[in-house]
């Protein structure tokens, strides 16, 4: 089926916090997120490359080496198997994007 929204799937809480609501297509898997403020995940790492566009509030994240504060309108790209991890500063709300779909979420 070529239209989803987002407002029709079941959310699920993955860490503590943090609850998404998962949308798949045939390569990709689609998270939408919302962060409780204060909530963190921690450092792992996957062979999924991941595309993280921040619409709320702001979060701390930690890609590699580097650390940054991100909010509306940011995009962080993660390359597989890049360690990282987070902690929402605010409330958030994002989107995440994984190549290819991940398993784990279906």
């Amino acid at each position: 089926m070529p239209f989803e929204n987002f407002k029709n799937v079941g959310e699920r809480e993955i860490f503590p916090g943090y609850k998404a609501k998962f949308i798949h297509s045939e390569n990709m898997t689609f998270a939408n997120w919302t962060i409780e403020e204060g909530a963190s995940f921690p450092e792992h790492n996957h062979p999924h490359e991941q595309v993280l566009i921040m619409l709320e509030g702001a979060l701390e994240i930690k890609v590699g080496r580097e650390t940054k504060v991100i909010k509306p309108g940011d995009v962080t790209i993660i390359p597989p198997n890049m360690p990282h991890m987070g902690k929402a500063i605010e409330k958030v709300n994002a989107i995440d994007i994984f190549y290819p779909v991940r398993q784990d979420y279906v």
